[in-house]
C-alpha cells in the first residue's frame, strides 16, 4: 500500500521555526508534482506550497518568503521548512500529490503556533 507519512509538527512560539517532512513508502512519487496542504479548525483545506518533478516551487501568498518546500528523490521525501511562524499558521499539515488524490491523504501533522 502506497503511503505518505507526515512528521515534524509541534508547538512553537510566534516567530519560531519548524521543519515538516513527508516520507513516501515507494519511489513512485518521483513522477508526481507534490504539495503541502493545511487545514485550520473550522476552515477548508488549502494548498500551501507545491513543487514540480523538476524542483520548481510555488507558494500561497500568505507564506511566501517564510516557507520553503524541497524534495529529495533519492530519499523519497518532501520537506517544508517553515520560518517566522505566525498564529494563523496553526493547522494540521498534509502532503499529497498536486493535484491531490484522495487515496493519499494521511493523518497529517499538527502545527500549533502560540505563546
Amino acid at each position: 500500500q502506497v503511503q505518505l507519512v507526515e512528521s515534524g509538527g509541534g508547538l512553537v512560539q510566534p516567530g519560531g521555526s519548524l521543519r515538516l517532512s513527508c516520507a513516501a513508502s515507494t519511489s513512485s512519487f518521483r513522477i508526481y508534482n507534490m504539495g503541502w496542504y493545511r487545514q485550520a479548525p473550522g476552515k477548508q483545506r488549502e494548498l500551501v506550497a507545491t513543487i514540480t518533478i523538476g524542483g520548481v516551487a510555488n507558494y500561497v501568498d500568505s507564506v511566501k518568503g517564510r516557507f520553503t518546500i524541497s524534495r529529495d528523490s533519492a530519499k523519497n521525501t518532501v520537506d517544508l521548512q517553515m520560518n517566522t511562524l505566525k498564529p494563523e499558521d496553526t493547522a494540521v499539515y498534509y502532503c499529497n500529490t498536486n493535484p491531490p488524490e484522495s487515496r493519499y491523504w494521511g493523518q497529517g501533522t499538527q502545527v500549533t503556533v502560540s505563546s
